[in-house]
């Protein structure tokens, strides 16, 4: 599992920063486009739980699209992506964030990697349509679709221009179709007997999908973490303030959970858990209970009332398929996902 996990979204240092400068002035759109809650997710230190994701990742059925786990088969879907990111999933895909290329682009080689791009790209003053370009492209290429690069590309410029633009697309069907590749790509690995190395790819999003499904195994409360306040990097606390709050949705209380390195004994004790199964009390089918109401709930598979007229239940529900893309690239792969 050498590199396996080299392009996961480490802290750079100035990138909180330039969160608060981009955030303080798109804030009220980013609510709109539904961005917010998964940028806002980028100031985490999100640890790695690799013992789980190496040994879930035996589990992949390619034929399922599932994890086949002894207590029954179980894979994220729109209704994880919503609940964990709050990126939109039920707009109408015109398809075009593929078919564009970038006319103009950005200076990425040789300027000091991420720290390097953020130096060079951070304006004073006003936040600037350029500016907030350069600064969701950054996001897509370390947060989201975790490039295998490692560092700045222009890869997903173009889709970064349509976001600062003002267009909207489903971003968090991409999300799943791009982790549904991912494990596809693991799992062909492994039957082939290679290593898996680096392939990119959203790690994260597969890692606390299979923390909030396993959160009651693991003994993990939702509602007692701890979330990085909205504050300066440099920023001095007096006494009786936090770094931390309380978090705000599933998707904050999710990403600040523990993590675990390699080893023989945990990557044992997971293995017995997925094969023998978990027992009925640590099943978690639908993750997302609570009952005094301290996070938002889109939506609700049993209550009719909350779902009624409900575009986001609509687009949960209903069967599609979509392609795995190459952003920014014009190409279209062949690969196509149905969930």
């Amino acid at each position: 599992m050498k590199d396996t996990f080299r392009s996961w979204p480490k802290p750079t240092k100035g990138w909180k920063d330039w969160f608060l400068r981009v955030s303080g002035a798109n804030k009220v759109y980013w609510g709109e486009c539904k961005l917010d809650q998964c940028i806002g997710l980028s100031i985490a230190h999100m640890e790695k739980n690799e013992s789980m994701m190496i040994v879930a990742a035996y589990f992949w059925s390619d034929t399922f699209n599932a994890f086949m786990f002894d207590h029954g088969p179980t894979s994220p879907t729109l209704a994880d992506v919503l609940m964990l990111t709050g990126l939109d999933i039920s707009t109408v895909d015109d398809g075009g964030i593929f078919n564009q290329k970038p006319k103009h682009k950005v200076d990425t080689r040789n300027i000091g990697g991420w720290s390097g791009n953020i130096q060079k790209y951070r304006q004073t003053g006003s936040v600037g349509q350029r500016e907030q370009t350069i600064f969701l492209n950054m996001w897509l290429d370390k947060f989201i679709f975790c490039g295998r690069s490692v560092g700045p590309t222009c890869v997903y410029l173009s889709a970064a221009k349509r976001l600062a633009n003002g267009h909207r697309f489903p971003l968090g069907r991409y999300l799943l179709s791009s982790a549904y590749y991912l494990l596809h790509q693991v799992a062909e690995k492994l039957l082939q007997g290679e290593p898996i190395g680096n392939l990119g790819g959203p790690w994260w999003f597969i890692n606390i999908w299979l923390n909030a499904h396993m959160h009651k195994r693991l003994q993990w409360n939702f509602f007692a973490q701890r979330f990085p306040q909205n504050i300066a990097e440099d920023y001095e606390l007096a006494e009786d303030e936090s770094v931390t709050h309380s978090p705000l949705n599933f998707g904050e209380a999710v990403i600040v959970l523990p993590g675990t390195d390699a080893n023989e004994n945990q990557i044992g004790r997971f293995f017995q858990t997925f094969y023998n199964s978990l027992s009925r009390d640590h099943r978690a089918w639908m993750p997302y209970e609570d009952e005094e109401s301290k996070f938002p709930l889109l939506f609700h598979l049993a209550d009719d009332a909350l779902n009624k007229f409900n575009d986001l239940m609509m687009a949960i529900i209903t069967p599609r398929a979509i392609a795995v893309n190459n952003f920014g690239s014009g190409k279209n792969t062949n690969t196509t996902y149905e969930f």
